[in-house]
């Protein structure tokens, strides 16, 4: 099993708990801040599923819905503070990116491709940034602009 001799391999203490390989990926809390509770995961979980109202035709929903959630949660919890700025982050980076593809399809009409792989990417990523808040790992959206700090 091992390219080590036998003897060369540290014991286990009999009483050790088995920790499994996926829990070592999980970052544990900031110093200073307590367990989560189920709250604070539903609450970082609503700041991204609630960026998914702008997909249902709610205006601006997906600014409003995250910036509700992270105004009145953010002196409760340090979890949905940071969930509900990602979110907004993320939020506001996707308009600007869907603005910037508007003279694109003045010019050249390859906007419309654009905008729609920036509606896919924004829908997908805001599901897996839901279900990482629900599982409660601090999720951080890549290629994002860090507006709000």
């Amino acid at each position: 099993m091992s390219d080590l001799p036998p003897s060369s391999i540290p014991p286990v203490p009999e009483n050790t708990p088995y920790t499994p390989p996926s829990a070592s990926i999980i970052p544990p809390a900031p110093a200073g801040e307590l367990a989560l509770t189920p709250n604070d995961k539903t609450m970082g979980m609503l700041c991204h599923l609630l960026a998914l109202s702008g997909y249902i035709g709610i205006p601006l929903g997906s600014i409003v819905g995250p910036l509700i959630i992270w105004l009145t949660q953010k002196e409760k919890s340090a979890f949905a503070d940071h969930h509900g700025k990602e979110s907004l982050n993320f939020q506001i980076s996707v308009i600007l990116a869907i603005l910037c593809c508007v003279p694109l399809i003045l010019l050249f009409g390859l906007g419309f491709l654009l905008m729609l792989v920036v509606g896919i990417y924004a829908f997908v990523m805001t599901i897996v940034a839901a279900l990482k808040a629900n599982e409660g790992i601090r999720y951080t959206y890549p290629y994002t602009l860090r507006l709000i700090k």
